[in-house]
């Protein structure tokens, strides 16, 4: 068993973690991909926690005990489900998960090989973005600056 799956969650949090990433993002027979609670990308997702584990433990006890421990209850994310009402009730500690979850799919080389890049680091040869529609920004142009320059206020 490596590190990740010893720490930093107890047993029913790792648990109910595996069922929210399995809701979030199921395995694909069709398209041969991992769902999110594949062991190797679920590694990933303990290991990745940083700063929110805290937050995380407490949400997963939280939802652990809103479900009695049935987990099935979890495995779905769709309108009216447990997950959706935390999700409301809770937005912040929500999108922990979700950007947990998805950052961690999104990196395993299984599945940037599924969506046709190649599986390694942006740096130092980039990746080639389609150009896109510029003027998508022209909203955001038109709010003005909204920041201060780093060197305004100070004094010499």
């Amino acid at each position: 068993m490596t590190k990740s799956n010893t720490a930093p969650f107890d047993d029913s949090q790792r648990e109910t973690l595996r069922a929210i990433a399995a809701a979030m993002i199921p395995a694909s027979e069709e398209s041969q991909l991992p769902g999110a609670d594949d062991p190797t990308i679920f590694d990933d997702i303990l290991a990745s926690t940083g700063r929110d584990t805290k937050a995380l433990a407490d949400a997963l006890t939280m939802l652990h005990s809103t479900v009695s421990g049935d987990l099935s209850a979890l495995r779905s994310a769709g309108p009216g489900t447990v997950l959706e009402r935390f999700r409301s009730e809770n937005g912040a500690t929500a999108a922990i998960f979700e950007l947990a979850i998805s950052q961690c799919y999104y990196r395993d080389d299984r599945v940037m090989r599924a969506i046709g890049m190649e599986p390694r680091a942006p740096y130092p040869k980039g990746y080639a973005i389609e150009r896109g529609d510029w003027s998508l920004l022209d909203p955001v142009r038109a709010r003005g600056k909204i920041y201060r320059d780093a060197g305004e206020g100070k004094t010499a």
